[in-house]
């Protein structure tokens, strides 16, 4: 089934999730008003060592403006070290759907990464987290993963932004905070102070809700195009094409939406340790 159908007939779940639209600094003013989409050209030069095992990732200082730097890639870093993140969407509407077998998860694919012993970030939203409690407190509580927000609705904190609904701004914070509160709620412990704007888009009154959270806004380098992808090589030849030492690759843990992406997975990984490289979290490309 082509994309455009399978997006309508999946609704906005995965809308923009992955995007590669251009970015716009964050300390650069953009050239029209509208929201950033993509990365900062500012993003902290971190370390890629693992955090010791008795302190807690903390979100980064705030930035210029009362704005939340924007966290994309190591740049600069010599060490061959790819961060695999995974966006958890559901909206907070689409409850009656997964009542009728919709399947928003995915632990066939947190399986295949414990079994490949594959370090990740999921990036959940509180109603995913909801909706699959148990597998959201196994996935936090296991060393190998960690978990950060996503929104608890997966609506839009910036417009235009791919066909997502939008946030009034006065409920942002609440999205931000009531999906962290979703995610503990299931008992998991490994959550990071870290955040992906559905979509990838923002603006910097968005950035301004996540200092007053203290939370980063993480994004990516590398878009994996699994969400209505049917093609697994495809996947997985854009996410090979695409790494770079310290990049963070976008990719999705929803069966529904994303089907292919295990199997790309399965792919990516042998060959990147072929080359050299090995997986981190993105706590720990952050030197945090």
């Amino acid at each position: 089934m082509a994309a455009a159908a399978l997006g309508a007939l999946l609704g906005p779940v995965l809308t923009g999730c992955g995007s590669d639209a251009p970015s716009q600094g964050i300390g650069t003013a953009p050239a029209a008003p509208g929201p950033r989409h993509d990365r900062p050209s500012t993003s902290p030069s971190p370390s890629v060592k693992a955090p010791p095992a008795d302190r807690k990732p903390a979100a980064a200082a705030q930035g210029p403006a009362g704005r939340m730097p924007v966290f994309e890639r190591a740049h600069g870093t010599l060490d061959k070290v790819v961060a695999l993140t995974f966006d958890a969407d559901m909206t907070a509407d689409e409850g009656p759907r997964a009542d009728a077998g919709e399947h928003f998860d995915n632990p066939e694919l947190i399986a295949l990464l414990r079994l490949l012993k594959v370090p990740a970030t999921v990036f959940m939203t509180g109603r995913w987290a909801d909706e699959y409690p148990s597998q959201a407190q196994s996935i936090g509580t296991d060393p190998l993963f960690e978990i950060a927000g996503h929104s608890y609705s997966h609506h839009a904190f910036a417009s235009p932004c791919y066909g997502l609904p939008v946030v009034d701004r006065a409920d942002m914070r609440e999205e931000v905070e009531r999906a962290f509160t979703a995610i503990r709620r299931t008992g998991a412990l490994r959550v990071v102070p870290y955040f992906r704007f559905p979509g990838g888009c923002y603006d910097d009154a968005a950035l301004r809700i996540l200092a007053a959270e203290r939370m980063t806004a993480v994004q990516w380098d590398v878009v994996s195009g699994d969400a209505f992808a049917q093609d697994a090589d495809a996947v997985a030849e854009q996410v090979l094409d695409g790494v770079r030492p310290g990049s963070l690759v976008v990719m999705h843990c929803t069966r529904s939406a994303a089907p292919v992406t295990g199997e790309a997975v399965r792919r990516v990984v042998p060959e990147l340790r072929s080359r050299g490289y090995r997986f981190v979290k993105v706590s720990e490309l952050m030197g945090l």
